[in-house]
């Protein structure tokens, strides 16, 4: 059975150290909480089957979604459809503090990436674009 997830989502977010963490996955949707480290991003990548929503909390970047750029700054939703091409740089001084919605999941339940090089690595051991 599936434990609902009530929370502060903010407080959750801003308090985050990690890359990525996962703190919800269900049937149908995953929510992951990320920090994104001052001149480091997400990875140009395509989620095929997966629509995604990203609310950044903290924070200043740019997001890139097929050929178009975006600046992004706290409050900012950004959503991409499956098969979209996109990025998010964190192009401040601070960490950017984001949570990510996937419908459906994408990453393993449980999924901890302290850095970008063990989310990188998790990526192409399961094959993830």
């Amino acid at each position: 059975m599936i434990t609902p997830y009530v929370n502060n989502i903010e407080k959750e977010t801003l308090e985050n150290e990690f890359f990525r963490k996962e703190v919800f996955t269900g049937e149908h949707l995953q929510m992951t909480v990320m920090s994104l480290l001052p001149g480091e991003d997400i990875g140009e990548e395509v989620h095929n089957d997966t629509d995604q929503f990203l609310r950044i909390e903290q924070g200043t970047g740019k997001a890139i979604i097929g050929d178009q750029e975006y600046v992004v700054e706290d409050d900012f939703v950004i959503i991409i459809p499956a098969g979209m091409k996109h990025n998010v740089i964190n192009t401040g001084t601070i960490p950017m503090k984001m949570y990510s919605i996937y419908t459906p999941p994408e990453h393993p339940k449980g999924t901890i990436h302290k850095d970008k090089a063990e989310a990188m690595a998790a990526e192409a051991l399961h094959h993830h674009n």
